[in-house]
């Protein structure tokens, strides 16, 4: 087997089903040391809640799990209600995490480990911005970072500025203007590639740990959702099988502004020795197949 990864996962599971979706992934891939978990935006508790479901599920009751910041940095649409959380509620569950310890976590995780822990942000940017603010040397600290952000094939139907983004614009201008170089963009234009309906999510999602995500999942499916999308997924993919996608180098800048129809975009221009890499194409069914097969 080849070397194991230490994966430190910024999250936001309980609005889109995805968070929990790539948490399961990590949780049962085997290459993966998953040093801890962070939440992010609104209702981090709760969020951290469902962090420690899936953990306690999938046999991993001591992962660290902390808590982060709720609201942006100024302004950005914010995402305070955690509707996956309501159809699990009733599990077994602690509710005493304290919130805003994720920073600091995430600071002496990275700093006892210099050069080892890859950083895979799939939520909104606060924590991370947060971080790269207070300790600008951790980016340098980090073996790589990617994150599920952006939108890079414009016009695109789903909208010019991705959820990530735009929930907190200057959080996501500050940590693209700190990443480490090479940091890998995983966008809404490819991971949307990814989907499964409702009934292949019934078929598919077997065992203790994806029934669990298929329960959080009514949450989802109950509203106007006719399809699952493997956003975060994706990202968490490639951190193992990199092959899974095409990628590009060039340089990303970060839209700051209050409309939230305009803030958060991401704009890309291509150049050979530019800071930024994104995925461009991705292989769906090797996606697929690499998914399922931890699960097995």
């Amino acid at each position: 087997m080849a070397d194991r990864i230490s994966v430190l996962l910024d999250t936001d599971p309980g609005s889109d089903i995805d968070d929990a979706v790539a948490l399961a992934y990590l949780l049962r891939q085997p290459r993966c040391e998953l040093v801890g978990v962070t939440t992010v935006s609104g209702d981090v508790a709760k969020r951290a809640a469902l962090v420690q479901m899936l953990c306690e599920t999938a046999g991993q009751p001591n992962v660290p799990i902390h808590a982060g910041l709720s609201g942006s940095l100024l302004h950005g649409t914010g995402q305070p209600n955690v509707p996956q959380y309501e159809p699990v509620k009733h599990r077994p569950h602690r509710t005493d995490f304290r919130k805003g310890t994720a920073v600091e976590f995430m600071r002496d995780t990275i700093r006892s480990r210099p050069g080892e822990i890859t950083l895979l942000s799939v939520g909104p940017f606060t924590n991370v911005a947060t971080l790269f603010a207070l300790d600008p040397e951790i980016p340098s600290l980090l073996k790589d970072m990617v994150s599920m952000a952006g939108v890079f094939s414009r016009p695109h139907p789903w909208g010019d500025n991705e959820w990530n983004c735009k929930v907190d614009s200057i959080a996501t201008a500050i940590t693209y203007a700190r990443v480490p170089k090479g940091h890998l963009s995983v966008g809404l234009d490819v991971t949307a590639k990814c989907q499964l309906d409702a009934d292949e999510v019934n078929q598919r999602f077997t065992g203790p740990l994806l029934e669990l995500v298929r329960e959080m999942s009514t949450a989802w499916f109950s509203g106007d959702h006719k399809h699952m999308t493997f956003h975060d997924p994706l990202a968490a993919a490639l951190l193992f099988k990199p092959e899974l996608c095409q990628y590009a180098t060039g340089t990303i800048t970060v839209e700051v502004n209050e409309d939230k129809k305009l803030g958060g975009r991401t704009p890309f221009v291509a150049s050979a020795d530019g800071p930024h890499r994104i995925a461009m194409e991705v292989d769906r069914e090797a996606f697929f197949e690499e998914y399922f097969s931890v699960f097995k």
